[in-house]
């Protein structure tokens, strides 16, 4: 299997998923947003992950590569790919299936707990997820409106959409599970000016001081990842 993703800042890699992959045998290509490199073709690729990034969707006058990204991930969606979006990606993915994406009441950095639904729990993609895992937040825009297509699988306090699952094969993560101390550090040395104290913003200090958490949320990306796979060869999706 050939797991492409898309990258868009140079701190952002899909940490876990990538170890995840190479553990399983799987082929890694990418597109680095950021250097203007060029999408491949649809047929070069089985599963497509979209990264995070500081930049907001509708920022296409300082990033014009975000019209020919939305086209593309609107094909991908179209010729029935597996697609994993991570924060920006996700919002990306929701503003092509006709969501919206805005800014959210709060923003989100740090560690903070979410909630699965119930139907999720019940999915053998999220059943063994905890009912109220603590994930890592970077955000301040969120995909406040979906259409009616895509479930909500996962809220907060502070998020009323922290995920969403499209036709069953295309999932949008507000939070991250993937990231590495190495791309907290990236995020806390490259972001830190976002870091304006407020009620969900927590401090590098905190960020940085829960390896447990990576652990935690690393494991559930990969149980997650490996039931995806075996539902995908299975035809269960």
């Amino acid at each position: 299997m050939i797991l492409h993703y898309l990258q868009h800042v140079p701190f952002e890699n899909p940490g876990s998923i990538l170890m995840w992959a190479k553990e399983n045998g799987h082929s890694i290509t990418n597109t680095q947003l950021y250097k203007n490199e060029a999408f491949p073709t649809q047929d070069k690729f089985d599963w497509l992950v979209i990264m995070g990034g500081p930049m907001n969707i509708y920022d296409e006058e300082n990033y014009p590569w975000l019209v020919a990204e939305k086209m593309f991930i609107k094909e991908s969606i179209a010729v029935g790919k597996v697609i994993i979006g991570l924060c920006l990606g996700g919002q990306l993915i929701a503003d092509v299936i006709g969501g919206k994406v805005t800014q959210n009441s709060y923003k989100e950095i740090g560690w903070f707990p979410i909630r699965l639904s119930d139907e999720a729990r019940t999915s053998p993609l999220f059943s063994f997820f905890p009912e109220h895992p603590v994930v890592f937040q970077w955000h301040g825009d969120t995909f406040s409106v979906l259409p009616a297509d895509a479930k909500c699988i996962a809220t907060s306090k502070a998020c009323k959409h922290q995920a969403f699952v499209y036709k069953n094969r295309v999932f949008g993560f507000q939070y991250h599970l993937e990231n590495t101390l190495s791309i907290i550090n990236g995020l806390v040395e490259n972001c830190r000016d976002e870091m304006v104290a407020d009620v969900y913003v927590q401090t590098p200090e905190e960020l940085l001081a829960h390896p447990e958490y990576i652990e935690q949320d690393n494991q559930l990306m990969n149980r997650f990842l490996t039931q995806l796979e075996k539902m995908y060869r299975e035809g269960g999706l």
